[in-house]
């Protein structure tokens, strides 16, 4: 059964083949997965995830030694992996404390960006990285903590503002996948319950075909840039 577990939440955020079938995000998590390792190699030493979740990217990191960070509310304390909560503010940790951040879809959440990413900017060594993902085109979620939207040209603005130097932006899922991942957005909304079996039942039938097209149409029509799910940067801080 713990195997079992560990195979569903895999495939939630490392999404193969069986994907297709069981998680409902397949396109968005899928992309988000292969760009995070592909840049994952440059970030080593002290790395800290911030916004850290269930540290679903932990393993891409091995050599590091990695610190999650969280909001401290109850919920988080009971549910989060985390190593260290703080009070939405200021970061617990001496400046300069890191050689690299970790920051995945929790820019949007906050609404004060500039006074986060001076945390961020804080206590990272000189030189040290950020590997930030934010969603373009989603639907509002985690309400009411769900603050903003960044085009590509107003992220590397704000990232530029605040001392960090965008050296790779990526826009994900920059073709037809993005259509077929907002009617299954749009479909877990309305179709998800609290019971298990429907909701696979649910993703099975009504889901993974869309999850499927998307799949096999995007390499037969046109990419377009403009329209995409999520984007991901790689920005270093000066020496």
């Amino acid at each position: 059964m713990q195997g079992l577990r560990r195979y569903l939440r895999e495939q939630q955020f490392n999404p193969g083949f069986a994907g297709l079938w069981l998680n409902p995000f397949y396109h968005a998590r899928r992309a988000l997965f292969r760009t995070l390792k592909q840049l994952a190699p440059q970030l080593d030493g002290r790395i800290l995830d911030v916004g850290c979740g269930s540290k679903p990217y932990k393993d891409l990191f091995p050599t590091g030694d990695y610190v999650g960070l969280e909001i401290d509310t109850p919920e988080n304390r009971a549910n989060k992996r985390a190593d260290y909560f703080y009070d939405g503010q200021v970061f617990p940790f001496p400046d300069q404390s890191f050689d690299a951040i970790v920051c995945n879809q929790v820019l949007e959440h906050v609404f004060t960006p500039d006074l986060f990413l001076e945390e961020i900017v804080r206590v990272l060594k000189p030189g040290g990285q950020l590997l930030l993902t934010v969603p373009f085109v989603w639907d509002e979620h985690e309400q009411p903590w769900d603050y903003a939207r960044y085009t590509s040209f107003g992220l590397k603005s704000l990232l530029e503002n605040n001392a960090l130097d965008v050296a790779e932006q990526y826009k994900l899922n920059a073709d037809i996948r993005v259509l077929f991942q907002l009617v299954n957005a749009y479909l877990y909304k309305v179709l998800w319950t609290r019971h298990p079996v429907v909701n696979l039942l649910a993703c099975v039938a009504i889901m993974a075909p869309f999850n499927i097209l998307g799949a096999l149409l995007y390499r037969l029509l046109p990419a377009n840039p403009d329209l995409y799910l999520d984007q991901v940067v790689l920005a270093r801080k000066g020496v």
